[in-house]
């Protein structure tokens, strides 16, 4: 099941971290910035959740672990924003980025062998 994978156990903390953080940021950056990160650390999940529901089929495996991986850059370019906005210290800019990092690098290795996650 995709929420024993490790890839999605990172991302899922990432979001609720993202969440919890972002509730402190300013109104005005609440359907900007605020609505952005969550969205996009959400996003990281469902796409593993559909790759992994797609893994018989390996180029839509692929696309799928690939839109993750979008989503997830995405996810470590708004902790950027964020901390040079000062809504967002360096220590919980570094924690988050972690997590991303983490997450990007279990995506990659899984597009780059996805005959390894195929469903048998």
């Amino acid at each position: 099941m995709y929420k024993e994978l490790m890839a999605y156990q990172k991302a899922i903390k990432l979001a609720m971290q993202v969440f919890e953080v972002s509730k402190a940021f300013p109104k005005e950056e609440r359907y900007s910035l605020t609505d952005q990160i969550r969205r996009s650390s959400r996003s990281v999940c469902a796409n593993i959740a559909e790759g992994y529901r797609k893994r018989l089929y390996e180029k839509h495996f692929i696309a799928k672990l690939s839109d993750a991986d979008i989503e997830n850059s995405e996810s470590t370019v708004c902790p950027d924003f964020a901390v040079g906005c000062n809504n967002l210290t360096k220590n919980t800019h570094q924690e988050l980025l972690a997590f991303t990092v983490e997450t990007g690098k279990l995506l990659g290795y899984r597009i780059q062998n996805p005959e390894k996650f195929s469903k048998k």
